[in-house]
């Protein structure tokens, strides 16, 4: 699935996929999640969501963003000052989360591991 979506984003303008990936290591992201220093959002739909989700993430779905969430409601679940990790099923949606978290000022990392790659890389799954 990462080949096509890869494949996809050569073929589209540059203007259209302008939010990239994060370089940072899933360890990385660990580490900063255990120091407090950044939040994991998955963007995927309350659906997925409930199939299954990573214990250290909140939901926060791209449908819901792309309606414009209130940057006041956003505060609530953003602590200041902290990276933003996003997170989906194959690391397409978070990039347009990414777009629209960005323009609200926030420093957001989308990641290129969706759900499946992270659980893969350790990253415990939560409880039903």
């Amino acid at each position: 699935m990462r080949i096509a979506f890869l494949a996809i984003a050569l073929l589209l303008p540059s203007a259209a996929l302008a939010q990239e990936h994060t370089k940072d290591t899933t360890d990385d992201v660990k580490k900063a999640l255990k120091e407090k220093k950044a939040v994991l959002f998955d963007v995927r739909e309350q659906k997925e969501w409930d199939a299954g989700h990573l214990k250290d993430a909140g939901l926060l779905p791209l449908s819901k963003l792309k309606k414009d969430v209130p940057k006041e409601e956003l505060d609530k679940l953003i602590p200041k000052g902290s990276i933003v990790y996003l997170h989906c099923k194959a690391g397409g949606r978070c990039l347009s989360a990414a777009e629209i978290l960005k323009k609200q000022g926030y420093d957001v990392r989308p990641l290129l591991d969706g759900y499946d790659d992270l659980l893969k890389a350790g990253f415990p799954k939560a409880d039903k």
